[in-house]
C-alpha cells in the first residue's frame, strides 16, 4: 500500500460517507451521524486529552496546534477553542471540502491538503501541540512511522503531542479476522459485505515501535493510556508526548 493508495481510498470515503468514515460507530453508516453529536465527540475527546496533559505537568503554549489526519474537522474545531490557530491537515480533498462546510471556528482553522508522504511543507518547531487520533492506524507502517517522526519535528521545545495508535486486534471475531485474514480478503469483505465505500486498512504499532520511532527526536512519552475509540475490536493506546 502506497501514499497514493491511501489518498485514493480516503478521497472515496470522504465523498461517500465522510462523518462515518472519520468516526466509525454502530448505526452511523450511511450518513446517519447527527452533526452536533458528531462534533461533540471531538470536544469531549480534546478536552479530556488536554486536561490529562495538564495533570501530567505538561503545559504547552496556546498559539498554534496541528491536527494531523483532520478529516472533516471533528478535532480541529475542538482544538480551536484552546488555541489561537489550528492547522488541519488531511490527504483527502473530499474530507477537507466537507470540513470547510462544517467549520464553526470563526476562521481559526486553516484546512490544508497534504499531497506528500511527509510534512516538508511545514517548518521545524512551528506548533505548540500536535494531535492525531484514529489516523496512523490506517496507514502502512512505513508511512505511519515517518509521519510520527515528522509530527515531532514540528513541535516547538516545550510542545506536546497526543498520539493515538492501534496496538493490535482484540480477542473477538473481527479481531481474529484482522489478525489472520489477508488484507485483500478483509478489503473484499468490507466493500461487499459491510458496504464500505473503500477499504480501511488497520496497521498496529506496538509500544516498542513507538519508542524506537521517538528515539533521538528530543521527545519522550510521558504517559500512555488505553483508549477504546474504535469500538472494542482493536486495542488502542493514546500516547502523551512532551518535547
Amino acid at each position: 500500500m502506497t501514499f497514493d493508495d491511501v489518498r485514493r481510498d480516503w478521497t472515496a470515503l470522504g465523498d461517500a460517507d465522510p462523518l462515518w468514515a472519520v468516526f466509525v460507530a454502530p448505526g452511523r453508516q450511511g450518513g446517519r451521524w447527527d452533526v452536533e453529536e458528531f462534533l461533540a465527540t471531538g470536544r469531549a475527546e480534546v478536552d479530556q486529552s488536554l486536561q490529562h496533559l495538564a495533570s501530567l505537568g505538561v503545559v504547552t503554549g496556546t498559539g498554534r496546534a496541528l491536527d494531523f489526519g483532520a478529516g472533516v474537522g471533528r478535532l480541529s474545531q475542538a482544538l480551536a477553542a484552546h488555541f489561537s490557530s489550528v492547522v488541519a491537515v488531511d490527504v483527502s480533498p473530499t474530507m477537507l471540502e466537507q470540513a470547510r462546510r462544517l467549520d464553526r471556528s470563526d476562521g481559526r482553522v486553516d484546512f490544508r491538503l497534504n499531497e506528500k508522504p511527509d510534512l516538508s511543507d511545514f517548518d521545524d518547531a512551528s506548533v505548540d501541540l500536535v494531535y492525531t487520533s484514529l489516523v496512523l492506524q490506517h496507514l502502512p507502517r512505513d508511512l505511519a512511522v515517518g509521519y510520527l517522526r515528522e509530527l515531532v519535528r514540528l513541535l516547538r521545545p516545550g510542545g506536546a503531542a497526543v498520539v493515538q495508535v492501534v496496538t493490535g486486534p482484540t480477542r473477538s471475531l473481527k479481531g481474529w479476522v484482522a489478525r489472520y485474514a489477508p488484507f485483500r480478503l478483509v478489503a473484499w469483505g468490507q466493500k461487499r459485505l459491510l458496504g464500505y465505500p473503500a477499504p480501511m486498512r488497520m496497521t498496529p504499532m506496538p509500544p516498542e515501535l513507538v519508542t524506537a520511532t521517538l528515539a533521538g527526536t528530543g521527545a519522550r512519552v510521558v504517559d500512555a493510556q488505553p483508549d477504546d475509540s474504535y469500538g472494542g475490536h482493536w486495542k488502542c493506546v493514546r500516547y502523551y508526548v512532551a518535547k
